[in-house]
């Protein structure tokens, strides 16, 4: 049995249902760093990876507030502060029903490595809530930002824990978070980033995500001697934050994105997707994508009950290149034999781990061009770190100054991602490569620290 199997073996005896996807990224992980784990007996020696897949501390607390009707709500809150080998944990707050205790353990676990792979000095964390803001007013999600905030101000810090938006915390969440933040310790200090631009964000943070993935997308394709993105037609899932800025970047270097989903169906658009329109849907009315079609319908809209249990109607249409932007394990087996069959050449994940471990060893034993979550999505913790900056020393940077920077991150994360690959003997596998060079950059900083 190799060290990468004994570890395993050993984790997954305290697995629970809860932990799955945490044990799925923790197992991915495992196996990528074996060349290092048997070729370096440092790390067994300061039981790093031991050490690594348990956070530093898990905050779990009430959260009561009151809606507008006058009834008293009761949610839970969460923050996990992974590692801060690097620098300060850092990471998001997801505001959505399906946060427990598990999800966040995934995410940080991700988070640590990736904010790793951006060569800025942060550590990793993940937080949030099982409230849901959809259908919530305006003045009910202020409510329960400022009951949230109540109790997380006692963990959070600018050179502690920096907190950041994700699924369900956008600007206006941010904002309210800040606004109680300062209230009540009477501090103006950047502990928060994805703020409004008005007091202390950064330009860039809603398109960084989504601009980011495309951009190290560019330079995997340009390193795997393949065609450029250019007038090629591209999926894209989801159609939040991270898929709108994708599809708008897309556009941006002259591909056709064609594609588009929510979670009541899927909108193919050949003609390329009026982004115009969908930010005007999601972003403004939050409203379904069955709408879309009433202005375009030359367009499909594909709900998800016309569609196989075991797929996504998504990633049926014929393309060039693939980006998994909406949530975890949404592209699956199945899904992976159909953009394989179609002729795709590259899939970059948007989304945090959106493809299943039986997708992506399809991706890779077929060639596919695969860009992983914690490298291909690193572009959003980047220009956080870009705001903190800012904040630190009371300035402001041009949106071509962000954007610029953002480009070299991701083009340099990339080069070091397939060099690393490289070194370790399984050259264009950008999953191991940035397992390898995630790991080995925090584990090298854990035994400088000592215990």
């Amino acid at each position: 049995m190799t060290t990468a199997e004994s570890k395993i073996k050993k984790f997954e005896s305290g697995n629970c249902e809860q932990d799955k996807v945490f044990y799925q990224a923790m197992e991915e992980v495992i196996y990528s760093i074996a060349p290092l784990l048997e070729s370096d007996d440092r790390y067994k020696k300061h039981a790093i990876l031991e050490r690594l897949v348990v956070p530093d501390r898990i905050i779990k607390f009430k959260v009561v507030w009151m809606d507008d009707n006058q009834n008293i709500m009761v949610n839970t809150g969460y923050r996990v502060q992974f590692n801060n080998a690097l620098g300060p944990y850092k990471g998001g707050l997801r505001f959505h029903p399906s946060v427990n205790e598990g999800i966040l353990k995934f995410l940080g676990f991700e988070q640590i490595l990736k904010n790793a792979l951006t060569g800025l000095p942060i550590g990793g964390g993940k937080g949030g809530s099982d409230f849901d803001p959809k259908g919530k007013s305006d003045f009910e999600v202020m409510k329960f930002c400022s009951a949230f905030m109540t109790e997380l101000h006692k963990y959070i810090g600018p050179r502690i824990d920096i907190p950041a938006g994700d699924i369900g915390v956008g600007a206006r969440e941010i904002g309210y978070l800040f606004g109680e933040y300062k209230k009540i310790t009477s501090s103006y200090e950047g502990v928060l980033t994805g703020k409004p631009f008005m007091f202390g964000g950064s330009l860039m943070r809603p398109e960084a995500t989504g601009y980011g993935t495309v951009y190290f997308t560019e330079t995997m394709l340009e390193i795997e001697g393949k065609e450029p993105l250019t007038g090629k037609i591209c999926t894209v899932s989801g159609a939040g934050n991270v898929a709108l800025h994708a599809i708008e970047k897309l556009y941006h270097i002259g591909a056709i994105p064609v594609s588009c989903s929510d979670s009541k169906g899927t909108i193919h658009d050949p003609r390329g997707v009026d982004l115009a329109l969908l930010k005007d849907l999601k972003l403004e009315k939050r409203t379904s994508l069955e709408e879309y079609v009433v202005a375009h319908p030359e367009a499909k809209y594909i709900p998800v009950s016309e569609y196989p249990e075991d797929g996504h109607a998504v990633w049926d249409i014929p393309c060039y290149a693939a980006f998994p932007c909406a949530t975890q394990n949404e592209l699956n087996g199945f899904d992976a034999q159909n953009l394989i069959v179609n002729g795709c050449v590259s899939v970059s994940e948007g989304a945090n781990m959106p493809s299943t471990p039986k997708a992506v060893n399809d991706f890779l034993s077929h060639k596919i061009c695969f860009a992983p979550a914690k490298a291909a999505n690193a572009g959003g913790v980047a220009v956080s770190e870009f705001e903190m900056a800012q904040n630190a020393s009371m300035s402001k940077w041009s949106f071509e100054e962000v954007d610029a920077k953002l480009k070299n991150v991701m083009q340099q994360i990339c080069k070091r991602v397939a060099l690393t690959a490289k070194d370790y003997g399984v050259e264009g596998n950008y999953v191991d490569g940035a397992n390898i060079a995630g790991f080995k950059k925090v584990a090298d900083a854990m035994i400088a620290e000592g215990i």
